[in-house]
């Protein structure tokens, strides 16, 4: 008798919650990470334009010490972004089952796209946000008489706005970075780091809210069920 693959178990409801604190936590650190980012950015910043005004008045010492402290922000940013980035993508992709589960009709494209959507050059800055629109309405519990209930995705829209801004100020601020031959140039390419920084640290706090409350949507409802309470 041929052997015959039993079947894959069924999909059942997995918190979020273990995943959203370690995210929560992550997404801290790397507020603080690009807040000492912003800071060495206006040291440079500060450093660069004095340099332009009198460049007898600084020294070599203020130059390497301006070069190790942001070659050591931006490797505490890197690491930083890797590891947040592997661990919301796996919350991301957990909620999007879950919400698969409470409500099939919401979604437009398979779970797949929950990771795949964060890979595509330019699909990125907009296949996600779509995706998390549709697990917060999958996430949403209907009213006591089964009637659809909105809730405001205001904590959505704000954290995908200003992360966008972030990414493409980014943008900007590496191949102003990478093409500076100046102290002038240093000098801009150092305040459009710290305006970039600043954002970054806006998208993280509003990344804290977006896991923190989707989560608790998905809390609730696992526990209560699809309808809310009177």
């Amino acid at each position: 008798m041929p052997y015959a693959a039993p079947w894959p178990p069924a999909d059942v409801l997995r918190s979020p919650r273990g995943l959203a604190v370690a995210v929560t936590a992550l997404l801290g650190v790397a507020a603080a990470v690009n807040l000492f980012s912003a800071a060495i950015s206006g040291y440079a910043f500060s450093l660069m334009k004095s340099l332009t005004a009198d460049p007898a008045g600084v020294g070599d010492d203020a130059l390497d010490r301006s070069d190790t402290l942001t070659a050591i922000a931006g490797s505490l940013q890197l690491l930083i972004l890797l590891a947040t980035a592997v661990v919301f993508i796996i919350w991301f992709h957990r909620v999007r089952v879950n919400g698969e589960i409470m409500r099939p009709d919401a979604f437009s494209q398979t779970r797949g796209w929950a990771i795949g959507g964060w890979f595509i050059p330019l699909g990125n800055l907009f296949l996600p946000y779509r995706t998390a629109k549709e697990i917060w309405t999958a996430s949403t519990q209907f009213a006591p008489d089964g009637s659809f209930r909105e809730v405001s995705a205001a904590p959505v829209n704000a954290w995908w706005a200003v992360w966008v801004l972030s990414a493409l100020s980014d943008r900007v601020f590496s191949t102003m970075y990478g093409r500076a031959q100046t102290p002038g140039a240093l000098r801009d390419a150092s305040a459009v780091g710290m305006v970039t920084d600043l954002i970054t640290v806006v998208a993280a706090v509003l990344a804290i809210v977006f896991v923190r409350k989707l989560t608790a949507m998905q809390t609730t409802k696992a526990e209560q069920g699809p309808y809310a309470a009177v």
